[in-house]
């Protein structure tokens, strides 16, 4: 005679609702925080709460081609298009998620915070020519200290919802920069402009290629990869981050 458990409807019936329980007591006593106000997520919700999802500064900024992100850039690289999907706030929500995302090791934020973008970009025909996202590089020393790129975490968000395939190890950061918080426009600049470098010249040839990275303030650092990028035959660039500061 088969045992209670050799029968797959049984199995399931007792054992499924074991396995939600035994996640239910974890999040009881380990809650999983939301990324924006630290409050205890629900069950379904995933890096944020509904409410800050809800609450979301977004920027509206995709399909204006005047907007301030492009600004930062006119009069320095040509550019298909640039975007932010936040505004960066001092302080609030969007700073505590970039802080979790950069150094508390929370992806989650950050492919949470990559399927918004995408979903925003894909809906918009500024952007409907690229086919190919590239994370802005960290050094390789830094990104084995940090253990993550926190560019790449938002490209792979990005590609679970719009499908483009990522350009890694594309480009490379040759130079150990200094960080970039305080220095002013110009030093921000010179701490970058020859900090990057291509690894395979030809798969990037006639490319549409997305840059991504975490907050534009200067446009330094990806003005820097954006220069590299260019010097491919027949390469467009185009930029979005996560915040716009």
């Amino acid at each position: 005679m088969p045992g209670p458990f050799n029968n797959g409807a049984l199995f399931n019936k007792v054992v499924h609702p074991i396995s939600q329980g035994v996640g239910s007591v974890v999040d009881l006593f380990l809650p999983r925080l939301c990324a924006g106000c630290d409050a205890a997520l629900m069950s379904r919700e995933k890096a944020l709460c509904l409410s800050c999802t809800e609450d979301l500064p977004l920027t509206r900024f995709h399909g204006d081609p005047t907007n301030p992100v492009e600004r930062v850039f006119w009069g320095k690289l040509e550019l298909e298009a640039a975007t932010a999907l936040l505004h960066f706030d001092k302080g609030g929500m969007v700073q505590h998620m970039l802080h979790r995302l950069k150094y508390k090791g929370d992806k989650e934020i950050g492919l949470e915070l990559g399927r918004h973008m995408a979903t925003e970009l894909m809906a918009c025909p500024r952007f409907g020519s690229v086919d190919l996202l590239l994370a802005v590089p960290l050094h390789p020393r830094k990104e084995r200290q940090r253990g993550y790129n926190q560019s790449q975490v938002l490209v792979d968000g990005m590609t679970e919802v719009w499908g483009l395939p990522p350009a890694q190890q594309r480009l490379m950061r040759v130079v150990r920069t200094p960080s970039q918080t305080r220095k002013g426009r110009m030093d921000r600049w010179l701490n970058v402009k020859e900090a990057f470098d291509l690894s395979d010249v030809r798969a990037l040839e006639g490319r549409h290629i997305l840059l991504v990275d975490d907050v534009v303030t200067t446009g330094a650092t990806l003005e820097g990869c954006a220069r590299a990028l260019q010097k491919v035959t027949g390469v467009r660039v185009s930029v979005v981050t996560v915040a716009f500061a």
